[in-house]
């Protein structure tokens, strides 16, 4: 789960009217508003479709085709005001294509679907062969009445890394929300939202698909099988954030694992215990000297800064690279250099995952709706221990938002997890700083014998779509004919995946004998 600050409008799907629709667009446009399924999914069902039209999404060098319907945003007021939920359909490239799509569910909480549009579809080209992909922007993001906050990744490092600066800035983008049309943020949460979901699939008069969750989507993929069963012929969920889990008490104790199997790999291995070796104790040394005036280069506008880095700030530096281990090799070097006083590389691993990305960007006001409707109200109750380095931070900064924060209603029945009915397939990093194994296991356990458990241990957060290996037992427990066959695909490739090795940046004498050769080989 992606729980940072910073959001900005995703890509606008784009109608696309340069040229005629193609062929193939245009008869896909016409089957999906009039051919029915058996079961009557279209009965009783209170939507105004929009019929899907031709369009272009940021990133996608071929036509798809995009709609919307309309909803209430408080369900129990169909009369009162309404949102557009958008979402668009990759048509499947056979022309004896299957039944059931794969529905991608998003992250966050507050990535728009339709944004990713683009980084997802290769990943998932073999299940589009004969099957369509549809990308919903959930209620709050993309351009589903957006909760978007001003992107503040301009703003100095100083300003930003100032304690409270967070809480301020949520505030005032809290009041400003506020006064949209749509602005009451009691009705954005996941079960609200999945009846939307339910909703598109019935304009396109699915009888069935298969759900795709990553991350914050492997909630919602949950809650949408909980109130939608016979609607789900697979799931794939990785990255497993469930219903019962209080995010910001759980962040403590996972991130501390994640960042102690960075030092552990470190002094496992010798080039980099050699390198580096007193790296935990220079760690621990670090904090202890925190808070303390730091100079930084800014990783997006170039610029030196001074800034009074704080502990929060540090480790909210630390963190991001830890969802993915080909980053988080870098962080036994930006450490070291930490430590001396140089945070430039510590700050630009910082801003690797997502940086820059529209895809990525978070709905703030979306996400904070979310979790301080699900999460918050437990995180009192909560008996999880907050671990050493991370300690409370996350906890107390969500509390403290969510005070204030307009709280929707949640059902009892959304913390349950009632056994699957139709087959799940769970993925798992083992080194997650956010939805370890301990997480999925969990649900496995609550789902029962329609539930399979995959754990890639050398992994980070998400591995279904970013490991090859896992992308090809995603593609085969969906297009297994058979329930029985898809939970015994073969998914023995997961236990080859490595860590990748500690990144050590060449030496003064490795540099000068570089170039040496380098002078030698010229003559």
């Amino acid at each position: 789960m992606t729980m940072r600050p910073g959001a900005s409008p995703a890509p606008r799907a784009r109608p696309f009217r340069a040229r005629p629709p193609m062929a193939t667009a245009a008869a896909f446009a016409v089957l999906a508003v009039t051919t029915a399924f058996s079961g009557g999914a279209w009965a009783g069902t209170e939507v105004s479709p929009q019929p899907l039209q031709p369009c272009r999404v940021e990133g996608v060098p071929t036509e798809v085709l995009c709609g919307s319907i309309q909803r209430p945003l408080d369900p129990d007021r169909p009369g009162g005001v309404r949102i557009d939920v958008r979402y668009v359909v990759v048509p499947a490239l056979a022309r004896n294509k299957l039944p059931d799509p794969v529905l991608l569910l998003a992250g966050g909480p507050g990535q728009s679907a339709i944004a990713l549009t683009a980084s997802v579809m290769p990943r998932l080209s073999r299940l589009n062969y004969r099957r369509d992909l549809v990308f919903i922007d959930q209620r709050g993001t993309g351009r589903s009445a957006p909760l978007a906050c001003p992107d503040n990744d301009s703003r100095s490092l100083d300003e930003l890394l100032k304690p409270g600066a967070k809480v301020r800035l949520l505030e005032q983008c809290r009041d400003a929300l506020k006064q949209l049309p749509y602005g009451d943020l009691r009705f954005f949460t996941t079960t609200i939202a999945m009846q939307d979901m339910d909703a598109v699939r019935a304009a396109l008069r699915v009888e069935r698909w298969n759900l795709v969750g990553a991350s914050y989507g492997t909630r919602a993929a949950l809650e949408y099988q909980r109130q939608f069963p016979d609607r789900v012929r697979r799931s794939v969920i990785d990255g497993v954030a469930p219903p019962d889990m209080v995010l910001p008490v759980t962040f403590s104790q996972d991130s501390q694992r994640a960042l102690d199997a960075v030092f552990a790999a470190c002094a496992a291995d010798a080039a980099c215990a050699a390198r580096f070796p007193g790296l935990q104790s220079e760690w621990h040394a670090l904090l202890k000297s925190l808070p303390r005036k730091v100079s930084f280069t800014h990783p997006l506008t170039g610029r030196p800064e001074d800034a009074t880095l704080t502990r929060e700030g540090l480790l909210g530096l630390v963190r991001p690279p830890l969802y993915a281990p080909s980053v988080a090799a870098a962080l036994p070097a930006a450490l070291h250099e930490a430590s001396s006083g140089r945070f430039d590389a510590l700050a630009g691993l910082a801003s690797q995952l997502g940086g820059g990305s529209r895809a990525m960007r978070i709905f703030e006001g979306m996400h904070f709706s979310v979790v301080c409707a699900e999460d918050a109200p437990r995180i009192a109750a909560s008996t999880e221990t907050p671990s050493p380095d991370f300690g409370t931070l996350d906890r107390d900064l969500y509390a403290r938002v969510c005070s204030a924060w307009p709280r929707g209603e949640v059902p009892p029945a959304f913390y349950t997890m009632p056994p699957a009915k139709a087959p799940v397939l769970l993925t798992s990093g083992g080194n997650d700083p956010a939805t370890p194994e301990r997480h999925g296991q969990r649900v496995k356990v609550a789902l029962g014998d329609q539930a399979r458990h995959v754990v890639v241990g050398a992994a980070g957060h998400g591995v279904a779509l970013t490991l090859p290996c896992l992308r090809d037992v995603l593609f085969r427990f969906i297009d297994a004919p058979r329930d029985a066959d898809a939970l015994q695909v073969d998914a023995s490739c997961a236990k080859g995946v490595p860590r990748p090795p500690a990144f050590l940046p060449p030496t003064p004498a490795a540099m000068a004998a570089a170039a040496s050769a380098a002078r030698e080989s010229a003559r």
